[in-house]
């Protein structure tokens, strides 16, 4: 299966397995793939390797290739990229945050001029952050020290993705709940992220660490659910196929329901229409789309049902993967993004850090 070549270690049952590799020989094969005019080379192939004994990853070329890839294009092999115009983002999202609450602007103020524990005031320790780990720890301390902090702020860090993967830190949280950390910590979750390893560890399993047979051998995909979700790829291609069987239109956006809305949204009312071809009702089409951020929507009967009836009307098969069409948007891009645009972006580092590995 696609899950067996990404490989867990322990999946492939019956299959022969290669020579077990020692951790030094597998930092060896790391060091050899991390560019060369990245800083601390040794460090990184360490921290890579601990990361994928530590996820029980098979340390494959494509597998590391993957990582790399996307750790250049988030971060440049950066553990705390610095981000333009941080301190401009950082405050208007304080603000927006604050309105959001009903908290007035003059408050805002009046409390960022409040001195922090090194003797600045909260609003120059803002304007003077350069990184996400550094505007972090100045609004946990802010939500410490001022009055009504805790209250008014300490779920809405204006953080919530960092490290050298930029990934979410909710994830991270969500991560370490279901399934522990294996290394020694000096903080929170939070801080672990901004760690170069912690970032790597939650950034690989982010990445590679959930069973697909939808994506075959193509990392693209993943790369693409990176960005956008787990299973965004393969959820796009079923809104492909649910357009074709329908008739309807439908925005290729990898998302099947409406959060935890109970009100069906296009994906739902789309399926809907074509419950009486496919034999399903209104219920059990909403528990399979429920399903959809999960492996278990590989094998679903929705899935199969109306794949086949695309494939019928339209006399063609149905790729089982696409990359969806998602416009990015946050307060750090200026420019317009999309995630097929990161996609195939790390899909070029991939490659050519394969081909760095066959030379």
């Amino acid at each position: 299966s696609a899950w067996i070549s990404i490989g867990f270690a322990g999946c492939a049952g019956d299959a022969p397995r290669p020579p077990q590799r020692s951790p030094e020989e597998i930092q060896a094969d790391i060091l050899a793939l991390v560019p060369a005019r990245v800083a601390q080379r040794a460090a990184w192939a360490v921290d890579l390797q601990l990361v994928f004994a530590g996820l029980k990853l098979v340390p494959s070329a494509e597998n590391l290739c993957a990582v790399l890839a996307v750790t250049e294009q988030e971060s440049s092999f950066n553990a705390d990229p610095p981000v333009p115009n941080l301190a401009r983002v950082a405050r208007e999202e304080i603000q927006r945050r604050a309105d959001a609450l009903g908290v007035p602007e003059l408050v805002v103020n009046l409390a960022l001029q409040l001195r922090a524990p090194d003797g600045r005031s909260y609003d120059e320790r803002l304007k003077a952050v350069r990184t996400e780990r550094e505007l972090s720890l100045m609004y946990e301390q802010f939500i410490d020290e001022v009055p009504l902090g805790r209250r008014l702020f300490v779920n809405w860090n204006p953080v919530r993705t960092g490290g050298p993967m930029q990934v979410s830190v909710e994830f991270a949280e969500a991560h370490v709940k279901a399934h522990g950390y294996p290394f020694p910590a000096l903080g929170s979750v939070r801080h672990e992220v901004f760690t170069r390893r912690g970032g790597l560890y939650f950034g690989t399993a982010h990445l590679l660490g959930y069973a697909t047979t939808a994506y075959g051998s193509a990392m693209v995909y993943r790369f693409a659910d990176f960005n956008a979700g787990r299973y965004a790829s393969r959820n796009a291609a079923f809104q492909q196929a649910l357009a074709v069987a329908s008739g309807r239109a439908l925005d290729l956006d990898g998302d099947l329901v409406v959060g935890a809305s109970t009100q069906p949204g296009q994906t739902e009312l789309a399926a809907r229409s074509v419950a009486a071809a496919i034999g399903m009702d209104e219920r059990a089409i909403r528990r399979e789309l429920e399903r959809s951020e999960s492996e278990e929507f590989d094998r679903s009967p929705l899935r199969t049902k109306v794949f086949a009836l695309a494939e019928a009307k339209s006399g063609r098969a149905q790729p089982a993967a696409v990359l969806p069409r998602i416009v990015l948007k946050s307060p750090k891009i200026t420019r317009r993004l999309t995630t097929e645009w990161f996609a195939r972006r790390v899909d070029e580092r991939f490659r050519r850090c394969l081909a760095s590995d066959a030379g």
